[in-house]
């Protein structure tokens, strides 16, 4: 895991020094352990590096001929990519072979045959171009914009910002997003001039320009297949065997991120099979007694399977101390409160390990959402499509105006996902994948940790396990009113401990208490924000924050807020997130 970027500009142009070393600077927190810099020509390209795999000789930029490489990510089948295609390598790198295949095969072949999460940065001198190449399920990111005399990309926006090439300006379509739905979609970011290489693409820079696009889909073609229960769990066996084998490989301590449910608990039982040493697992939990804590759940798993467990309690005052950095963290913002514990626990993680697997894209892949119930059902019998309403939908009158479009993207998604075959859920689930997963879930996990240096994997997210899953009958995903049936069948033989049946309580951050035990205090710091003034009534901002007592739709939609009053300080208006939150919202210029 680490940060790249790259300037590629027009033919008999420099890239400017001053803008690879903003970048550089900008990007060191992915990758604290060394970087380098390559500069030929047009092109240059930097990387900052978190030492996973060849600790000793696997520094990038990496080089073949002319060529150049620098790669965030891990490409987990290096070494059967060098066996099978006979590559002559000069270090153990897993970011190495697709260096060697881009030069023989071309950009699609060579993207083809990677199995991991990577975003991938090739200057190819010779051929006068850049090839940029991201993972199919979009688990690393990787970013563009168009500068004057050619194009920047980078790990994150803040890196392009950084520059000074791009300003700070906000893409009104992208806040609504954002603001209803917790996420955006899509190419387009919250910056206007900055767009996101989508998952699964491939894409060629020459003479500072994008000269060719293509498209690694995530998911198999087709509808549902014909296979029984028994069939489809010895399947199951042995590609979350494979997946998480391949997810084991690293020179560097790992462990998991283990909560109550079922994703992470058969991630821990495959990994208690497979690893060597018992696993480091760490979970977190509220200092609140409504919250709803898995703590007893993860540690009755964690000790079936002989786990060293770490509990993380996330407290009330260490979130209003920290909340201004997590925010922050978000630079491609995702105002999902989950990252509040997400940063707790990689914060935590990193007293250990350098990589921590997670159960991320189970729930997604296997039918796991209420939501996905709801979709399977024809309207006639009270089915609808996930997310019709916003979350000032459900607040009226905060807004300045009333939000339309916001589901433009989402909706697009849900268009692109249905057809081919696919049944309601299927539809329903790969416009998740499309849409939410790469801008919420993985965003989430892939900032929160590498703010803290850790790199997040996610076994689930395999196109292995895509293969074996994906096109199931709907009934072993979804019977009744439990979902990913199969999977919980799976771990009810492996790990009776998880009791994969047991209604569960499902996984909350406390935000609503948080806020409403200091509202008449937060209330008026969050309306005076310029961020929260330009879109919001501040009187109605203040009451929505005296308000909440114990209503839902109240508490997100004051969280959402918050949220946005803090990113806006951070990514717009330059503001320091030293201090905690009053310090914040507190102080002006």
């Amino acid at each position: 895991m680490c940060g790249i970027a790259g300037i590629a500009m027009r033919e008999g142009a420099t890239p400017p020094a001053e803008a690879l070393a903003a970048m550089r600077t900008a990007l060191a927190h992915r990758g604290p352990d060394g970087g380098g810099t390559h500069v030929a020509g047009a092109v240059g390209l930097v990387h900052t590096r978190l030492a996973i795999i060849d600790l000793a000789t696997g520094d990038q930029p990496l080089r073949a001929g002319a060529a150049a490489l620098v790669a965030n990510g891990e490409i987990y089948n290096h070494v059967e990519l060098r066996a099978d295609h006979a590559l002559a390598t000069a270090t153990g790198s897993d970011c190495e072979p697709p260096l060697h295949l881009y030069r023989r095969d071309g950009r699609d072949a060579a993207a083809a045959a990677l199995r991991g999460m990577y975003a991938i940065a090739i200057h190819d001198p010779e051929a006068g171009r850049v090839a940029l190449l991201r993972d199919p399920f979009g688990i690393k990111p990787l970013y563009l914009a168009e500068i004057s005399g050619g194009i920047a990309f980078a790990s994150e926006p803040q890196a392009l910002l950084a520059t000074g090439l791009v300003a700070p300006r906000v893409n009104p379509a992208a806040r609504a997003e954002l603001l209803q739905m917790q996420f955006t979609t899509g190419a387009a970011t919250i910056f206007q001039g900055i767009s996101r290489v989508l998952p699964g693409e491939s894409l060629v820079i020459e003479d500072g320009a994008i000269a060719g696009r293509a498209r690694r889909a995530a998911l198999p073609e087709g509808g549902p297949e014909a296979i029984e229960a028994e069939a489809a769990l010895a399947r199951l066996d042995a590609a979350l065997a494979d997946s998480v084998a391949m997810h084991l490989r690293s020179d560097v301590p790992y462990g998991l991120f283990l909560s109550g449910g079922v994703d992470s608990g058969a991630v821990l039982a495959m990994m208690a099979r497979l690893a060597p040493r018992p696993v480091r697992a760490f979970t977190a939990r509220f200092d609140i007694a409504e919250a709803a804590n898995e703590q007893a759940a993860a540690e009755a798993v964690a000790r079936a399977t002989g786990a060293h467990h770490a509990t993380v309690t996330v407290t009330e005052a260490e979130v209003w101390r920290h909340l201004p950095a997590i925010v922050a963290a978000m630079d491609d913002p995702a105002a999902d409160y989950a990252i509040i514990p997400t940063w707790f626990l990689a914060r935590r993680a990193a007293e250990e390990v350098k990589v921590v697997l997670s159960g991320e894209g189970g729930d997604e892949l296997l039918g796991g959402y209420g939501r996905y119930r709801k979709a399977m059902r024809p309207w006639w019998l009270g089915g609808r499509a996930p997310r019709r309403t916003g979350s000032f939908d459900r607040v009226p009158g905060v807004l300045r105006e009333a939000s339309t479009g916001w589901r433009a993207g989402l909706d697009a998604a849900e268009r692109e996902a249905a057809g081919g075959g696919r049944t309601r859920l299927m539809a329903a689930q790969a416009a998740d994948i499309a849409a939410w997963l790469p801008n919420d879930l993985l965003g989430k996990l892939d900032r929160c940790l590498m703010a803290h240096g850790v790199e997040g994997r996610t076994p689930f997210l395999d196109p292995g396990m895509a293969a074996a899953c994906w096109r199931l009958p709907d009934a072993l995903k979804v019977r009744g009113r439990t979902g990913k049936w199969l999977l919980r069948e799976w771990l009810s033989r492996n790990l009776p401990a998880a009791r994969p049946f047991a209604p569960k309580q499902g996984f909350t951050v406390p935000v609503g208490a948080w806020i409403e035990a200091v509202g008449e205090r937060l209330g008026p710091l969050v309306a005076a924000q310029p961020g929260v003034a330009e879109i919001a009534h501040p009187d109605r901002v203040v009451a929505l924050f005296r308000g909440i007592a114990g209503d839902g739709p109240r508490g997100f939609a004051a969280w959402t807020l918050l949220f946005w009053a803090l990113w806006h300080r951070a990514h717009v208006e330059g503001a320091s997130t030293a201090g905690d939150v009053w310090d914040a919202l507190s102080a002006r210029g």
